[in-house]
């Protein structure tokens, strides 16, 4: 497997978030026009698992897992909202050589969500810029150590499907993202992640 592999996994789940958003407007027309009750800020608490690559021009794919925490601040009549993220995960054992890495990512930019007639369903796509930081042997004591690994350049392009179940709690069902991080590798100096997220957000 290589990196178009994780390409193709990335449209994938894009692929998968379009399809989620077209049922949850198709529920939204059979059950009659939205309500006007303004958004609220909120606080998403979630587990992370993210696909990553380890080697430059190629996939020694490897799977890491962890926690994340979002706050969305909404703009005007709530369809738009500030988002900061923040992200942290963790692999052991990478490849033969067992090497570590710990990924972190903190970024922020605009979250785009819909208002359909139902309210308990409610998509969103996002796109968000920031830092991402890296540790462990992979990037610290390997062939080519990243000298960047303390802030590098990272992005994030996806979306996800919350249901509330009531005014104060919902359920994140899922959060697909496309994940760049542009960490020194020797090689292209850039990696492409796949994030899925699920948890819990908090609505005050």
């Amino acid at each position: 497997m290589r990196i178009r592999t994780i390409s193709r996994i990335a449209n994938i789940a894009i692929v998968v978030v379009i399809l989620a958003v077209s049922v949850a407007v198709s529920i939204a027309h059979a059950q009659g026009p939205a309500t006007d009750k303004p958004a609220r800020p909120e606080v998403a608490l979630g587990y992370t698992f993210l696909r990553s690559n380890a080697p430059p021009a190629g996939c020694t794919c490897f799977n890491l897992n962890g926690g994340n925490a979002t706050f969305a601040y909404p703009l005007g009549k709530g369809e738009f909202a500030v988002v900061g993220d923040l992200a942290a995960a963790h692999a052991g054992n990478i490849s033969s050589s067992g090497y570590s890495l710990t990924l972190s990512t903190y970024t922020a930019g605009i979250r785009y969500a819909p208002k359909f007639g139902t309210k308990s369903l409610q998509p969103f796509g996002q796109a968000l810029v920031g830092l991402a930081h890296s540790s462990g042997s992979l990037v610290q004591g390997g062939a080519t150590p990243a000298g960047n690994s303390g802030a590098a350049f990272a992005s994030i392009l996806g979306g996800g499907l919350d249901i509330q179940l009531n005014r104060r709690f919902s359920i994140r069902l899922f959060e697909a993202d496309y994940v760049l991080t542009t960490i020194d590798n020797g090689g292209n100096n850039h990696q492409n992640n796949l994030r899925i997220d699920a948890g819990a957000v908090f609505h005050f």
